[in-house]
C-alpha cells in the first residue's frame, strides 16, 4: 500500500464507473500536455462538455504564465477537462477559482488551501497548480496534484506532495474522481447562479486577510492586504486594486 497505491497507473475504467455520466474519462500514458490535446480538440469542435483527459506523464506540461510543469511518472495526477458555462463570460474568471477550491475540499485531510489565483497548498507548500484556458464557447481547466512524490523529485523546494504530507490511503484514480464530483457540483450550482461558492472561497483562502506582494506580468509589484474576490474572480486590494493577473507572495 502506501507510495505503491499513489503511484499505481491510472485506470481508465474505474475512474469513469466512480463519476456521472456527464464526465468522459480518457487515459494516456504518455503526452506532451493534456491541456494542448484537448484545447486543441475543442478548437476543431471536436470536444464535448465533460471530456477529460489525464496522462501517467507529460513531457510538455503547462502552467500559468506560459510556465512548465514536469513530474516523473505516476507521481502526478495530471487532467484537464472542458466545460461550456452558461453565465457571461467577464464572469469566467471565477471557474478556475471553484476548480482550486474543488481540489482543496477533496484534499481536506490535509488542511488543503487555495492561494489566489491558481495554487492549493499544504502547510504553505504547493501541493497542486492549475490552468483556465478559454477555447470558443467553453473553458478547458487542467490541473496538475503532486501525488506521490519524494522529497527529492520536488520541482522547487516550496513544493509538497500528498505522500509527504501522509496522506496514503487513496489513488490517483480515486482522487481524480472526487475532484471531478466536486468540481460538478460547485461549477453546476454557480453556473445556476448560486454564488454561496464565494463564501466557500473565502473559508478556504490563505490569501484573503492577508498582506501580500503582487508581482504583475509588466514586472511592476504592489503591496496590500488581500480583502476580497470581485463577481469576475479578481483579488481586491485594500488599495482598491483589483488584480487580473500576476503572481501573488503572501507576506508574513
Amino acid at each position: 500500500m502506501g507510495i505503491e497505491m499513489l503511484r499505481a497507473a491510472l485506470d481508465k475504467s474505474l475512474i469513469n464507473s466512480l463519476v456521472t455520466q456527464y464526465w468522459r474519462v480518457s487515459v494516456v500514458d504518455v503526452t506532451a500536455s493534456t491541456q494542448t490535446n484537448l484545447a486543441d480538440l475543442a478548437r476543431r469542435g471536436k470536444a464535448k462538455p465533460g471530456d477529460v483527459i489525464a496522462a501517467n506523464y507529460q513531457s510538455a506540461g503547462r502552467g500559468r504564465l506560459s510556465r512548465t510543469f514536469e513530474a516523473p511518472k505516476n507521481s502526478a495526477l495530471l487532467f484537464s477537462f472542458y466545460i461550456q458555462p452558461k453565465r457571461k463570460q467577464d464572469e469566467w474568471g471565477w471557474i478556475s477559482l471553484i476548480a482550486g477550491v474543488s481540489v482543496a475540499e477533496v484534499l481536506s485531510e490535509v488542511k488543503a488551501s487555495v492561494k489566489w489565483p491558481n495554487d492549493i497548498l499544504v502547510n504553505e507548500k504547493k501541493v497542486s497548480g492549475l490552468i483556465a484556458e478559454i477555447v470558443g464557447d467553453g473553458v478547458v481547466i487542467g490541473i496538475g496534484i503532486n501525488v506521490g512524490m519524494s522529497l527529492e523529485e520536488l520541482p522547487v523546494p516550496t513544493a509538497t506532495s500528498l505522500a509527504l504530507e501522509g496522506m496514503r490511503d487513496t489513488s490517483r484514480n480515486e482522487i481524480l474522481a472526487k475532484v471531478l464530483a466536486q468540481f460538478e457540483t460547485n461549477f453546476t450550482r454557480w453556473d445556476e447562479g448560486d454564488n454561496s461558492i464565494e463564501q466557500l472561497y473565502a473559508s478556504l483562502s490563505s490569501t484573503l486577510g492577508t498582506k501580500v506582494q503582487i508581482h504583475y506580468p509588466n514586472d511592476e509589484t504592489e503591496k496590500g492586504l488581500a480583502v476580497g474576490i470581485s463577481s469576475r474572480g479578481e483579488l481586491i486590494l485594500d488599495s482598491g486594486s483589483h488584480v487580473q493577473a500576476g503572481d501573488v507572495v503572501h507576506l508574513r
